[in-house]
């Protein structure tokens, strides 16, 4: 019986190139050259060594690979999506490393998560931006279905990018990082398809996950 596990070691040998991305990625981590009192994870982009807290006490607090993927391609592709003064949100922002990368890229970003992992998301946004942006993130509570017309009224809150979301206003587009553990998985994007064109930008076998580009589907059209 085939695992995921064996598929993807499977797929990776067949994608050279999904090895080399891979490794590039995660070569984007470093650690620190002296254990001190507090524990953190470090990351580079643009050119900025950035220090993440994580908090074990919460599931939302844990940085993930998929946030670092989609960090990479945000980085890589600048030329193609050029967050240069575009308003972006995050939801889910967990540690704030894709709301960091954002911001440093020149993003207006507000990000979001459940107000328990808020204080950690906060201090490491504060931490690693200030002072290296042209912009200064928001950091705010949001539980998705609930007060989001009171709180985020469309009149003055209308977004360029969504990242790592499964929810969208219209001519919004989603850059949406997922690791591919178990059928949950697939069958998400089987109905997220129904309502929102997919494109998949990366594909890493190796790392069992994938980066899709992701924009509503027109409510006229027959899709």
């Amino acid at each position: 019986m085939e695992t995921p596990s064996s598929k993807a070691t499977e797929d990776s040998k067949t994608k050279p190139e999904d090895a080399e991305l891979a490794k590039a990625i995660m070569a984007r981590r470093f650690h620190p050259s002296v254990i001190g009192p507090e524990t953190w994870e470090g990351y580079i982009f643009s050119d900025l060594k950035i220090r993440i807290k994580e908090s074990t006490d919460f599931y939302g607090a844990v940085l993930w690979p998929s946030a670092i993927v989609l960090c990479h391609f945000l980085e890589a592709n600048q030329d193609k999506y050029n967050l240069t003064d575009k308003n972006v949100i995050e939801l889910g922002a967990g540690t704030g490393l894709v709301t960091i990368v954002s911001s440093l890229l020149g993003a207006k970003v507000t990000s979001t998560d459940l107000p328990d992992v808020l204080g950690n998301l906060e201090y490491n946004v504060t931490r690693n931006t200030k002072g290296h942006c042209k912009y200064i993130p928001l950091v705010t509570e949001l539980i998705w279905g609930e007060e989001v017309q009171q709180r985020f009224p469309r009149a003055t809150h209308c977004f360029d990018y969504i990242l790592a979301a499964d929810v969208v206003y219209e001519n919004t587009q989603i850059f949406w990082a997922m690791r591919f553990r178990l059928d949950p998985e697939n069958s998400f994007v089987d109905r997220f398809q129904q309502r929102f064109h997919l494109e998949e930008l990366y594909d890493l076998p190796s790392l069992s996950i994938k980066l899709y580009r992701a924009w509503r589907k027109d409510k006229r059209t027959k899709d």
